[in-house]
């Protein structure tokens, strides 16, 4: 009789298991419909590996969509965490909506905008940079600046070893500076405008102005990093603006022309490595095989990955508020390599 009982149980919880994976292919993920790996050219066994890897790697959060629609979702996709340095691609879209508007000009000087820094101050030289050198991330300045990681410092150019605009180097100045920028022309502020502009239009479930915060080293720079926390889903949705071409509901929200610029190659960070940078983001050169491509890093080791020609949207996410994260660069390439890995069909 125990015997029998027990078989029935398991029998029981098999069933439960199956329905509940039967309904998650149909169910929906935040404000995304889902769509079957089979259906979306992808090989459920290998995304499984994919998220398995993550899990076992020490990821939050796997997040990959397929035409607008959720064909993975795995982990933390709901939990807000930090995005670091994929504030640079968030604030891309504000400059190109209030650069067409006018107000921002790409082509202003430091000098112009009255822009300098705490001793050693900018040298005239320094000041003819633009903003679009800054957004190249070519601006030929190289002080001190806020949320510099110690690679970074490393590897910062001598100052006036390079002119504006000749010699790209990863520099939180640039960006940090451009945030300083906006907020001098526009009158607003970052995290009210990106909600305004950005996360209210295109229904942004859980990003508010109060998920931006500053961060300020006084003894490096006057211009602070703007810093933001954000969902998986809420970047996914970020995601496919730029997928897009910059409208949503059949509104333009940030010029097309403007998406085209920042994710066309403008500097080549490295003739070995298959990725350089745009304007704020990362380029994949076509060697990937992937068609036009472009994303941008947090930390190393989150992501927001967009791929037109795939109608593809990848996010990765790690708990870096975490005391001990465990998940590492190399990693987030080998996560990557496992989902594009994945696809089966070809555009």
């Amino acid at each position: 009789m125990k015997r029998r009982i027990s078989c029935s149980i398991i029998f029981l919880v098999v069933l439960c298991l199956l329905a509940s994976f039967s309904c998650a292919e149909k169910a929906r993920v935040g404000s995304f419909d889902c769509i079957s790996p089979e259906e979306a050219g992808f090989s459920k066994e290998k995304l499984e590996a994919a998220a398995a890897f993550c899990d076992s790697a020490g990821s939050a959060a796997l997040l990959v969509l397929y035409d607008g629609k959720v064909v993975l979702s795995w982990g933390e996709v709901e939990k807000e965490y930090p995005i670091h340095s994929i504030r640079k691609a968030m604030l891309n879209s504000l400059y190109g909506i209030y650069v067409t508007k006018g107000i921002i000009d790409t082509g202003a000087t430091l000098e112009e905008l009255l822009i300098d820094d705490i001793p050693p101050a900018l040298t005239k030289e320094e000041k003819q940079a633009t903003v679009f050198d800054l957004m190249r991330s070519r601006s030929g300045v190289y002080h001190p600046a806020a949320a510099e990681a110690s690679v970074m410092i490393k590897n910062r150019p001598e100052r006036g070893s390079h002119a504006p605009g000749t010699f790209f180097y990863y520099n939180n100045w640039d960006f940090n500076v451009l945030g300083t920028i906006f907020e001098q022309q526009t009158g607003k502020k970052i995290f009210e405008a990106f909600y305004e502009e950005i996360a209210r239009p295109i229904g942004m479930k859980d990003f508010t102005p109060e998920d931006g915060f500053y961060m300020l080293e006084e003894k490096k720079s006057i211009h602070p990093a703007y810093h933001m926390r954000m969902t998986a889903l809420d970047m996914a949705l970020y995601g496919m603006l730029y997928m897009r071409g910059g409208v949503w509901n059949e509104k333009q929200i940030v010029p097309e022309n403007w998406i085209t610029l920042s994710t066309t190659l403008h500097s080549v960070m490295d003739r070995r490595n298959p990725v350089g940078y745009g304007c704020l983001w990362y380029v994949l050169s076509e060697e990937m095989g992937v068609g036009r491509a472009f994303l941008h890093t947090g930390a190393g080791i989150h992501m927001l990955g967009v791929f037109p020609d795939l109608k593809m949207v990848m996010v990765h996410r790690v708990d870096t508020d975490a005391e001990d994260v465990k998940f590492s660069s190399p990693q987030i390439i080998q996560a990557f390599d496992m989902v594009m890995g994945a696809r089966t069909a070809e555009e």
